[in-house]
């Protein structure tokens, strides 16, 4: 399975599907991060949290623990 947390940077990414349930699946929603949606990784920190994000025109930062949830296309 190949995550957002694997993703390199500066690669354009498109979502396959979300994992989890609940209230952490429905925050990453809420950020606009859904199936098919492209994902452009600016930045990683250097222990890998943050990981930092644009999408639909916005930038966001997604903790490791929630980028392990969205499933990307190979």
């Amino acid at each position: 399975m190949y995550t957002l947390k694997d993703a390199k940077v500066g690669k354009k990414v498109k979502v396959k599907k979300l994992q989890g349930e609940g209230a952490v699946r429905r925050r990453i929603m809420d950020m606009g991060i859904t199936k098919g949606v492209e994902i452009y990784i600016r930045k990683v920190a250097p222990l890998g949290d943050p990981i930092e994000i644009f999408v639909r025109g916005y930038e966001l930062t997604l903790r490791k623990a929630d980028a392990e949830m969205v499933e990307l296309e190979d």
